[in-house]
Parts: structure tokens; C-alpha cells; sequence
């Protein structure tokens, strides 16, 4: 039984496709436009092509997301924390808090030994708590944003970044520079500044081990050890990680078959 999951992010659309929930055949991803619709629909059918597999071999498409709501092939959706946990849960079984930290903004959950959601909460200031700050301030700095967590993971001795908005984030950076300040330094500063307002969202909902990373800045190197600082622990975060909403949303999708089958032969 083939099922497909679909993550629409504000950044990046992720795509798998899983045979019976429990085997990932491939997951792939693009950047996300203007049109959800259309750019989830040429992610499907790149990956159909990929995999070798026809629109007719697929039993269930689940999109999840930012953009899920305009997927118009979708046979249904669920939310971002849903799927990132089920993800998380797949990939790491033994993980009980979920940190999914995006683009907009960062979400944190307890789950229960089945993946489920026992609670959960979001950040709510802006991009104050996601990728959009880093971004801004990789701007402010002259780095690409692919750049800045290898260079932050050189710092000796990071420098807080005490503004919560992006945008008044800017002088505070040039003051910085202005002093002299090691690049390094600032972007660690950064970095522990993000990690420090999602960590509020995770302690409201209650901090359990195993912890697990999901989101986009799963890939950026210095946002693990940052949380590993903070947390006196080390969280999972792996690359898979990076598509655990679109893997967690093929599990859905396969688990929800199997109860229509169930209540059908019943």
C-alpha cells in the first residue's frame, strides 16, 4: 500500500512516499513558491517519476503544512505538529518531546509512546522563534543562510542577542560589528537566542526525553548544539529529520486505510 505525504512549508515543500508505513521509497524537496498548489503537484509528479511509480499506484495522499489547505489533490490534511511528530516518532521511536523549529515560527510537543499529541504549544512573536530571524540576521552580516551555523560553531564566546524582533535586530547586530565583536560570536549569539524562545514553548508543554528536532533548521549545525547546551542534553537531529512532517503525514495516511479496511470488514 503506497502512501504519499505532502509538507507545504513556508521555505520548502517536502515530499515521501512510503510503501505500507513502514518503508520510506524515496523523499525529495522544492522550494516553495507562490502557487502551493502547482508546486506541490510537480514535486508529486517528479517524485512519481523517481520512484517509478503511476498516479493509479497510490492509495492515499495526506498534505500537511503551511500551504496544506491548497493542495488540491490531497485526500486529506492534518496539522504541521501532527505529522512532525508522527515523523519524529518513525524516525526516532523512542522520542517523547518534539522541537520543530521553521521558517515563520517553532512548535513544541509532548507525545505519547503511539506519536500522539498530549500537548503542545507555538511561538507567537513574528519570526522572533524561527529560521526568519537567522535569516535576518545572516542578511545583516553579509553570510548566506546556509552559511552561518558552520561559522557560528567556531564561537568561544557568544554574544546575546537580547531583541526579540528581526527587525530592531539590525542596529543591534551593527553595534556588534561596530565594537569589533567576532563574527562568529554574534551568529552563536544568535543562534542560542532562537533556541532560548522555542526552549519557553518546549518547557510549557513539559521537557521529556528523547528530545527530537524537526523543521528546517534541523540542517543548520549550530541549532542542535545550541539546544544541546541549553538542554543539558542531546537532542536527535539528523538531515531524515528534514522530512519528518511529509514522512509522518504518510503514516497517517497508511494508518487511516487501514481502519476504513478494518471498519469495511467489519
Amino acid at each position: 500500500m503506497i502512501t504519499v505525504g505532502i509538507d507545504v512549508g513556508t521555505r520548502n515543500t517536502k515530499i515521501a512516499i512510503m510503501e505500507d508505513g513502514k518503508r520510506v521509497l524515496l523523499k525529495a524537496a522544492a522550494k516553495t513558491t507562490f502557487d502551493f498548489n502547482k508546486t506541490a503537484q510537480d514535486l508529486y509528479s517528479s517524485a512519481l517519476e523517481s520512484s517509478g511509480l503511476k498516479p493509479s499506484d497510490v492509495a492515499y495522499i495526506v498534505a500537511t503544512g503551511f500551504g496544506r489547505y491548497r493542495v488540491d489533490f490531497r485526500d486529506i490534511n492534518v496539522t504541521d505538529i501532527t505529522a512532525n511528530s508522527r515523523g519524529a516518532k518513525f524516525l526516532y521511536p523512542k522520542t517523547r518531546s518534539v522541537l520543530d523549529i521553521g521558517a515563520g515560527n517553532s512548535r513544541a510537543a509532548k507525545i505519547d509512546e503511539n506519536g500522539r499529541v498530549l500537548k503542545f504549544r507555538s511561538t507567537e512573536k513574528c519570526a522572533a522563534g524561527g529560521g526568519g530571524f537567522l535569516e535576518k540576521i545572516a542578511y545583516y552580516t553579509g553570510f548566506d543562510i546556509s552559511e552561518i551555523g558552520e561559522v557560528a560553531l567556531r564561537s568561544s564566546k557568544p554574544i546575546a542577542i537580547s531583541t526579540v524582533c528581526s527587525v530592531f535586530a539590525e542596529s543591534e547586530v551593527i553595534n556588534l560589528v561596530t565594537q569589533e565583536v567576532p563574527m562568529e560570536d554574534i551568529l552563536m549569539g544568535a543562534h542560542l537566542s532562537v533556541v532560548g524562545r522555542v526552549l519557553v514553548t518546549l518547557k510549557q508543554v513539559g521537557i521529556e526525553p528523547e528530545v527530537t528536532l524537526t523543521g528546517g533548521l534541523v540542517l543548520n549545525p549550530a541549532i542542535p548544539r545550541a539546544l544541546e547546551e541549553k538542554l543539558g542534553m542531546k537532542p536527535n537531529a539528523s538531515p531524515e529529520l528534514f522530512y519528518a512532517g511529509a514522512i509522518g503525514a504518510a503514516v497517517l495516511g497508511y494508518r487511516r486505510l487501514q481502519k476504513k479496511r478494518e471498519l469495511q470488514a467489519a
